[in-house]
């Protein structure tokens, strides 16, 4: 909030285990993801990796709840707020909810960009859409890494401060049914969302997550070591 007030342009990432593992595996993503303003632990498995590593009170930072609650405090500070993603159909229906359950809240744009690539002329011109609209927060509903890189080639462009909450556009346009919270706390949501969507996630969980805890382990086996 102190860099809406100041005018800034910034983009938050939420790191999951997905985005962790795409950073590994691509040198020009992880540089994206490093230059970034500010990145949270999105998921339960990054929260207890950072816990692991000594960051004691390192929580979870989830995009579903995030997005409301930065909602109401924009509603209360007359600060209008913008969404970028998702299809036309979930965008919809996940301002007007939000709109219904905050009163005040100022959605000053609202886009859902098309699937294929947009030429220059056309990005262009939703960056200027944007930026006359007045949003002062930008949520971003790409998906990683596709999110992360739109943000990372606009910050300085769009005067805003963006912020990349991927399935959280999904979740509030009730698109997609939120896993429970017990599977949240107990860092079961990526199971949660296999089981619904196993064509479309299979590779990513089955791939990421072994990689992901054996790369933690070792980490965890050298630091240990140096130590």
């Amino acid at each position: 909030m102190h860099w809406v007030e100041e005018g800034k342009s910034a983009y938050l990432c939420l790191a999951n285990v997905h985005m962790v593992m795409e950073a590994h595996d691509d040198p020009d993503f992880r540089r994206m993801i490093n230059e970034a303003d500010l990145v949270t632990p999105d998921g339960a498995p990054i929260s207890w990796a950072l816990r692991f590593l000594g960051v004691r009170d390192a929580t979870q930072v989830r995009g579903p709840e995030l997005t409301p609650r930065l909602c109401r405090r924009c509603a209360r500070e007359n600060i209008p707020v913008g969404f970028y993603g998702g299809t036309p159909e979930v965008l919809d229906r996940m301002t007007g909810n939000l709109k219904e359950s905050i009163p005040g809240l100022q959605v000053a744009y609202s886009y859902s960009p098309p699937f294929f690539s947009l030429d220059r002329r056309a990005q262009d011109r939703i960056i200027e859409d944007i930026n006359i609209s007045g949003a002062r927060v930008l949520f971003v509903g790409l998906g990683c890494p596709k999110q992360e890189k739109w943000m990372a080639a606009n910050r300085n462009r769009i005067h805003a401060v963006m912020l990349g909450v991927g399935a959280a556009f999904d979740i509030l346009g009730k698109r997609n049914k939120e896993a429970p919270k017990w599977m949240q706390v107990a860092g079961l949501e990526w199971m949660y969302r296999l089981a619904n969507e196993p064509r479309r996630l299979w590779r990513r969980y089955l791939y990421n997550n072994p990689r992901f805890l054996g790369l933690l382990v070792m980490q965890l086996l050298t630091r240990g070591g140096s130590e």
